[in-house]
């Protein structure tokens, strides 16, 4: 549908997104990726390489919509949790845009999917027949960051207020590559801030959902297994925020424990952690495991970011609830393969007692004892289009902290009292285009506060809420004829 008919294809997404999501993204969309080649329809999207060096200026005029707003960009390095996909990653920027079109309201002649063909280390594709992409290892070093600077420069030459969204980089570049960025070009990194600000939404609808406000965030004793992008992304998010309400960064730094495959995070390795992960690293027990790190500290939440399905054990799981009333559990990790536990297990496990949420989509879960929960996803769909929908619409130079902050809260605030009772700790996927907007009217309000506001004149901020409904994207067939009265 989406190759033959456009508007259809968004009208679908639109009225049926709690059906659709699923299967234009997370987790249909990794199966996609895997198969890219061999159900190759029809080119979508641009691909940049070292060949292309010197003539990406002139190759992006390829292009033939002039009003390009959002660029989803991948390397294929780290294809959700199934690693180096190379020029197959390219299903991804164009699931996520898909999404920014039909949640966020950005009209499809307004963005662009691209993969930055840099070739594979994944042996399996390097000796591919069928394979697409450049069939040689990857680059790496200074030669990778050229070819990169020279995409960001050819696109935000022709298309100057273009936002760049980062996405599905491997963990030695994506931290790198959004530091560089980030202060001057509008870009964001979906994989570290938008997780980040999801994940932050979702831990601050768990505090309502235990009753507490947002602002006991700071009492929470939080393990975040899982230290690449995602992992410290989200630790990023949540100490910012508690540090916004009012917590000092030494003593918000105390309520983290980050663990890796080689455990917790620790002074003693601090030559090996990269200067994000050195962050949250902790002064002693280095190389405690997921088990002893919650017998000795008790975590009130658990979060999961690893790709390895099955992490979360069930004498961990029991031992969280054993220590916690009411434990908040996110297995954050897709597809549905590489989650840390099911909702299921979850459940079981904490009879009922925990807060989940998970990165893929899980069914309702009926206990022995007649009681049912619905499990939520984390999914950054509900934080991304909103945040590009913002930025664009007000015209920012760059996406700052902040905005994810008003964004995250923004969906937070979302949740009624009915979806909090229900054990839900985000909306429901069918109001994904209303919580978008409100999501980008808090951007837009924050953009207005920094001096970041430059597309929007004093009209348009008497009625945020007007204009930005006026300037969604509807997905409806346009006349071809222009409906005239001929009077004789």
């Amino acid at each position: 549908v989406h190759d033959r008919n456009e508007t259809l294809y968004h009208r679908i997404l639109v009225d049926h997104m709690e059906e659709m999501a699923p299967i234009i993204y997370t987790p249909t969309v990794g199966q996609a990726c895997n198969e890219f080649a061999m159900r190759y329809r029809r080119p979508r999207g641009m691909y940049f390489c070292e060949a292309d060096r010197g003539h990406m200026a002139a190759m992006v005029y390829n292009w033939p919509q002039n009003d390009v707003r959002v660029i989803v960009v991948t390397d294929g390095s780290r294809i959700l949790g199934l690693g180096d996909l190379g020029a197959n990653g390219m299903g991804i920027p164009i699931g996520k845009l898909s999404l920014y079109c039909a949640a966020g309201g950005i009209a499809p002649h307004r963005v662009m999917p691209v993969v930055l063909d840099v070739g594979t280390d994944n042996e399996t594709l390097l000796n591919d027949k069928y394979y697409l992409g450049v069939q040689e290892p990857r680059l790496q070093g200074a030669k990778y960051y050229h070819l990169v600077d020279e995409f960001v420069s050819a696109v935000r030459h022709r298309w100057p207020n273009v936002l760049i969204q980062f996405e599905d980089f491997s963990s030695d570049k994506a931290q790198k590559l959004l530091n560089k960025y980030r202060d001057d070009v509008l870009c964001f990194n979906d994989d570290i801030q938008g997780t980040g600000a999801t994940t932050l939404a979702g831990v601050l609808g768990a505090l309502r959902a235990k009753g507490q406000c947002p602002t006991t965030l700071g009492n929470e004793r939080i393990l975040i297994a899982g230290a690449g992008s995602a992992g410290i992304g989200v630790g990023q998010v949540l100490l910012q925020a508690m540090i916004e309400h009012g917590l000092s960064e030494e003593d918000a730094k105390k309520c983290f424990f980050v663990a890796d495959e080689k455990g917790l995070l620790s002074k003693d390795r601090i030559d090996e952690l990269s200067p994000e992960q050195a962050l949250f690293a902790r002064e002693e027990d280095g190389g405690l495991s997921l088990s002893e790190i919650v017998n000795k500290y008790k975590p009130t939440m658990l979060l999961g970011m690893t790709a390895v399905g099955g992490l979360f054990s069930e004498q961990l799981v029991k031992d969280m609830a054993k220590h916690c009333e009411r434990p908040i559990i996110f297995p954050l990790s897709n597809p549905t393969s590489k989650a840390e536990c099911s909702a299921d297990q979850a459940f079981e496990w904490t009879d009922g007692k925990c807060i989940f949420a998970s990165g893929s989509p899980f069914d309702p879960v009926k206990m022995k004892d007649g009681r049912t929960f619905y499990p939520t996803q984390c999914n950054n769909m509900f934080i991304f289009p909103g945040i590009g929908l913002g930025v664009t619409l007000a015209g920012a130079k760059t996406v700052s902290d902040r905005m994810l902050y008003v964004a995250a809260e923004a969906l937070a605030n979302y949740l009624t009292e009915d979806e909090l009772a229900q054990g839900k700790v985000f909306p429901n996927q069918s109001t994904i285009r209303d919580v978008s907007k409100k999501v980008a009217i808090a951007v837009i309000e924050e953009a207005v506060r920094t001096n970041q506001a430059s597309g929007l004149g004093e009209k348009d901020l008497e009625d945020l809420n007007a204009f930005v409904t006026k300037k969604m994207y509807d997905p409806i067939y346009v006349p071809l004829v222009e409906k005239r009265t001929i009077s004789i």
